[in-house]
C-alpha cells in the first residue's frame, strides 16, 4: 500500500485537535483491562506500607475485603492475591500452602462472601511458604521438578475449593499445567481457569515483590540455589518463550501470562500472533516501583507515565494487565475523555 507524499499527506492533520486524536486512537485502556494484585498479612484492621513498593500495602483480610470492594466499584474485573506468610508457618516443603484455612484461603472466602461479582486469581507456587524462598521442593541442592508439580496440583485444588476463580501457576516447573488440569477435573472444578505463567523470566525486577511476600533474602540460605535461574527463563531468549507457551496450551491452560511486561513487549506481541489463548502481562514490582520513585523525584507526572507504560503493554497485545496501579489508573480513566 502506498501513501500520497507530502504535502498531499500531512499526518499532523489528525493531531491538530483533541477530538481528532481521540477519534483516531487505536489503543484504548479501560478498567476492564486490569487485575489488581493485593498482598495479604495476618491480623485485624491493619495495613502496613511496603517500603520498596511506594503506595502499596500488606493488608489484613478485612482490609483486603475493603480494597476488593473499591476495585469492584471502579470496574476492575479481578484481583490477584499473594500472602506474606508468617515465618513460623514456613518450612522446607511449604506445607502451609496445602492448609485450607491458610491466609489466602481465608481471604478468598471473605472476599467471595462480600464481593461476589469480583474475580479472584490465586497464585500457585511455594515460595511464600518455604523457608528457603524457592518455588518448589529442594532435593540434592536444586528445585525438584516432578516432586514440586505434585504439591502444586494439590495446592491448586485447595485454592479452587476455597473459591478461587483462576489458579495461576507462577512456579515455572515443567508439566505443572497438565497436572493441575487433571487434579481440577478429578475434583470437579471444571470451571476453574488456569492462567499459566508461561513466560516468566529470571528478572532483576522482582525484588520488591519478594520483600512484600517475605521471600527476599532467603535464597541460598537453606541449601538451595542462590537464584531461580534453573527454572525461570533466561531474559535473552524469545524462541524458548514460544515453546513454553505452546506446551502450556497443549496441557490445558486457559490463558497465558508474560512477566515482566515492560521488558517483554516483543514476547507479548509474538504470543498474541502465535497462540489463540488470551495473553496477560504482569507489570511487576520493580517496574511499578521505578515509575513511583521517578514520579516522587519530580522526573515526570506519575499518572501520565504509568498510563503510557500500560498503553504500551496493551498495544503489544495484552488481553489483561496485572498492575499495582490498577485502582489509581482506573479512577484516572474515569475522569478522562
Amino acid at each position: 500500500m502506498t501513501t500520497a507524499s507530502f504535502p498531499a499527506t500531512r499526518l499532523r492533520r489528525w493531531r491538530a485537535h483533541d477530538w481528532r486524536r481521540r477519534l483516531l486512537r487505536e489503543t484504548v485502556l479501560t478498567a476492564n483491562d486490569f487485575v489488581l494484585p493485593l498482598f495479604l498479612m495476618d491480623g485485624d484492621n491493619t495495613a502496613v506500607d511496603i517500603p520498596t513498593l511506594p503506595g502499596v500495602q500488606r493488608l489484613t483480610v478485612d482490609r483486603a475485603v475493603a480494597r476488593a470492594r473499591e476495585a469492584h466499584a471502579a470496574g476492575i474485573p479481578a484481583i490477584a492475591l499473594f500472602p506474606a506468610t508468617d515465618a513460623k508457618l514456613k518450612d522446607a516443603r511449604g506445607r502451609e500452602a496445602l492448609n485450607p484455612d491458610n491466609l489466602v484461603g481465608r481471604a478468598i472466602r471473605a472476599i467471595k462472601s462480600n464481593v461476589p461479582g469480583l474475580g479472584i486469581v490465586a497464585d500457585v507456587a511455594l515460595d511464600p511458604y518455604t523457608d528457603h524462598g524457592h518455588d518448589g521442593l529442594i532435593v540434592d541442592g536444586d528445585v525438584a521438578n516432578d516432586a514440586t508439580v505434585a504439591v502444586l496440583a494439590e495446592q491448586a485444588v485447595v485454592l479452587a475449593q476455597a473459591g478461587a476463580d483462576i489458579v495461576a501457576p507462577s512456579d515455572m516447573m515443567d508439566g505443572r499445567v497438565g497436572a493441575i488440569r487433571r487434579a481440577l477435573e478429578t475434583h470437579s472444578h471444571t470451571n476453574t481457569l488456569i492462567l499459566s505463567y508461561a513466560v516468566k523470566y529470571a528478572s532483576a525486577f522482582y525484588g520488591p515483590f519478594r520483600d512484600a511476600v517475605g521471600s527476599g533474602g532467603r535464597l541460598g540460605a537453606k541449601g538451595g540455589p542462590a537464584d531461580k535461574r534453573t527454572y525461570q527463563m533466561d531474559p535473552a531468549n524469545a524462541a524458548e518463550a514460544l515453546r513454553e507457551a505452546r506446551l502450556d496450551v497443549s496441557e490445558g491452560a486457559d490463558a497465558l501470562m508474560v512477566k515482566p511486561a515492560g521488558t517483554s513487549l516483543d514476547i507479548i506481541a509474538a504470543l498474541k500472533r502465535d497462540v489463540e489463548l488470551p495473553v496477560f502481562a504482569y507489570q511487576v514490582s520493580g517496574e511499578y516501583a521505578m515509575l513511583a520513585v521517578g514520579a516522587a523525584q519530580g522526573l515526570f507526572n506519575r499518572t501520565d507515565a504509568v498510563l503510557e507504560s500500560l498503553v504500551a503493554i496493551k498495544r503489544a497485545g495484552a488481553t489483561g494487565i496485572l498492575t499495582y496501579a490498577a485502582l489509581e489508573i482506573a479512577e484516572a480513566l474515569e475522569s478522562t475523555p
